[in-house]
């Protein structure tokens, strides 16, 4: 079997060579279009299959760079190319949970049904990766090597509200509401500075930007007409800034002198930031420059 296995792709690599009479049936010419993807899972594949490993997991078409964005090139010639990278995602949610009238002093007797209330929770997010450049090529066969430069951008935020249809009250209320199981969304129950039970009324994730330029340099190889394999490494400067978080949280608790109350507690963390100029196997920004690459070309 493994024999078949390489008889088949020996085949499939000399049509290639075959049909390459004028060399550019395989080579990208002008006004080609190209998208990029990770060439890991089909190798890793591919070793597995040849080296007759149990429960060999069939490759998957991934994101090329880390932050998920889709990657192409537009070539004006067979020496030059436009290239870039592009993810834009908003997105928002909602959900409503309907939970026993907890301050409800009304008796339930069948077939009636106990009095609900609506606990609510709202999330959004946002994702925006862009990047551009220019790529040059060098080479008259299949191995082509490129270079060139780029600039890129990233943005990300989410943030999660919530509503209770229970309201919290003291202890000495006449039918007490605390915090309940019954309110979690999963995740939005927790405990105040202090220790008590508490639940989320607003989350806000810090915002996530970043910039970033770079050269870089890498090579190909066109196994077959206009499907290549290769890589990049890059060089540039890179500056990203995290915003600081923020969570508001309500609870029942008690002061020193014992009085109870219904309070809303806003807890910040601090941002940060950092700036750096080096190679760029793992760039925020670019993704993961040092990866191995399938690139298709049309």
């Amino acid at each position: 079997m493994k024999k078949t296995i390489i008889a088949v792709a020996a085949l499939l690599f000399g049509a290639g060579a075959y049909a390459q009479d004028g060399e550019k049936v395989y080579l990208p010419e002008a006004e080609d279009w190209a998208i990029g993807i990770d060439a890991t899972p089909f190798l890793s594949y591919f070793g597995n299959f040849i080296g007759g490993t149990d429960a060999n997991a069939a490759p998957t078409w991934n994101f090329l760079t880390n932050n998920q964005t889709i990657t192409g090139k537009y070539f004006t010639s067979a020496d030059m190319a436009y290239r870039g990278n592009l993810r834009l995602g908003f997105g928002s949610a909602s959900m409503t949970n309907m939970v026993a009238d907890r301050a409800s002093t009304a008796t339930v007797d069948y077939p009636d049904l106990p009095d609900m209330v609506e606990n609510n929770m709202k999330a959004s997010f946002t994702n925006i990766g862009l990047s551009g450049g220019i790529e040059y090529r060098k080479g008259n066969g299949r191995l082509q090597g490129f270079y060139g430069g780029e600039l890129g951008i990233s943005f990300a935020s989410s943030s999660e509200s919530y509503t209770y249809g229970n309201e919290l009250t003291i202890p000495s209320a006449s039918n007490p509401v605390s915090v309940d199981a019954a309110d979690d969304f999963g995740g939005n129950i927790t405990t105040d500075p202090y220790g008590n039970a508490a639940r989320v009324i607003e989350s806000k994730n810090g915002s996530t930007f970043g910039i970033g330029v770079r050269g870089f340099i890498g090579a190909e190889y066109f196994v077959l007409p206009k499907l290549s394999i290769g890589g990049e490494f890059g060089w540039g400067l890179g500056f990203t800034s995290n915003g600081g978080s923020s969570s508001t949280i309500e609870s029942v608790g008690s002061n020193t002198n014992g009085d109870f109350s219904v309070e809303q507690i806003t807890q910040e963390n601090a941002g940060s930031s950092n700036f750096g100029i080096d190679t760029d196997v793992n760039n925020s920004i670019f993704g993961t420059a040092g990866s191995i690459r399938l690139t298709f070309h049309f």
